[in-house]
């Protein structure tokens, strides 16, 4: 049976190239909705931040990590800007980046 960790690592391996997602949805999406803080421990403890893409985890306001735990903010930042992600005032437009979770 997997940890809750591992449910959570599982759903972020799935967001899309290009594509963000909350930590809520990530909590929901990976069986409890409650689990945002959580999600928020998982990812600054991801032991494979190549293939479990942390970077792609966004807070509800489309806002990324201050402590983003692989580089800092700016490093979350230039990563998503390399896929195509767009910033405004700080800010990932979630109507037109945030994954379906489908």
């Amino acid at each position: 049976m997997k940890n809750t960790f591992e449910k959570i690592y599982e759903v972020v391996k799935q967001i899309p190239y290009g594509k963000v997602a909350t930590y809520g949805q990530i909590a929901f999406l990976a069986g409890n909705p409650h689990w945002s803080r959580v999600v928020g421990y998982a990812l600054h403890a991801n032991p494979d931040p190549d293939n479990i893409p942390c970077y792609r985890v966004v807070n509800r306001f489309g806002e990324p990590s201050k402590a983003f735990a692989f580089g800092g903010i700016n490093r979350q930042i230039s990563l998503l800007e390399n896929e195509g992600v767009e910033f405004k005032d700080g800010k990932v437009d979630l109507k037109k980046y945030v994954w379906d979770g489908k």
